[in-house]
């Protein structure tokens, strides 16, 4: 069982985002970014099956000032092998041109399965799990929580709004999109993942040519308007439905 895992890097929001000068992307440096939240969670699930079969996970990213760092720290949870791809990825970077980049690098690997996450919120062009599997010609289920593997195929945990849970069975290889693994991404001590720095070996990738043919064309961005628009209401129930009633009405809804 081989299992490839793609993560990317992301604003922290934590921090104060600004606009470029050019108004069509966020001003990158000072920008702090961190591992998408979802990404973790798939590299958690990986490391969760290797446990489980013996797996041998692969974890692959585009390069960026935290890639080191995420790569070494999933080598001190249990990853077997680390794919830094180097190229230009803080300029004009896209969803659709990360899927084709790393296409040619899993079907070199030929994983049984391959984890995204789920998304992330600079998703402009659509999450990169669908895209890439259009790519690979694999089958994609988004959403999931858990998986189990058994021969040639996986049982998977798909999430749906109200609490529901469906279950739905894949034939390997597949590409799963992973909103949470089946448990919290563990905990690595800094002094494991130090170790790791002098145990583990990053392997570069040089990145083909970016292709963002398909993606949205970002003519601006802008910070929202700040404005007054709230209005409290006070009084019992009565009170504060015929007050919305009277605006309901002012505004023409009603």
């Amino acid at each position: 069982m081989k299992i490839a895992v793609l993560f990317k890097l992301v604003p922290d929001l934590v921090e104060e985002l600004e606009i470029d000068e050019s108004g069509t992307a966020l001003d990158t440096t000072w920008l702090r970014q961190i591992i998408n939240e979802p990404d973790d969670h798939a590299i958690e699930q990986a490391i969760l099956l290797k446990e489980k079969m013996g797996a041998h996970v692969t974890v692959i990213a585009p390069e960026g000032e935290a890639t080191d760092d995420v790569l070494f720290t999933a080598a001190a949870k249990g990853a077997d092998q680390l794919i830094r791809l180097n190229g230009d990825f803080e300029e004009g970077m896209t969803n659709h041109a990360l899927a084709r980049v790393v296409t040619k690098v899993i079907k070199e690997l030929q994983p049984d399965l391959v984890f995204t996450g789920v998304q992330a919120h600079n998703d402009l062009d659509g999450s990169v799990g669908p895209l890439l599997a259009e790519f690979l010609d694999m089958p994609y289920i988004g959403y999931i929580s858990g998986v189990e593997v058994s021969g040639s195929t996986a049982l998977v945990r798909k999430e749906y709004p109200g609490g529901l849970i469906g279950e739905m069975e894949v034939t390997l290889p597949a590409l799963l999109g992973i909103q949470s693994a089946e448990q919290p991404p563990r905990y690595v001590a800094v002094s494991k993942v130090r170790q790791s720095m002098k145990t583990a070996e990053i392997e570069d990738q040089d990145a083909a040519e970016f292709d963002s043919s398909g993606a949205v064309d970002v003519t601006r961005m802008f910070q929202p308007e700040v404005g007054e628009r709230a209005t409290m209401i006070d009084g019992d129930e009565e009170e504060v439905a015929s007050r919305l009633v009277e605006i309901f009405k002012e505004i023409g809804i009603i």
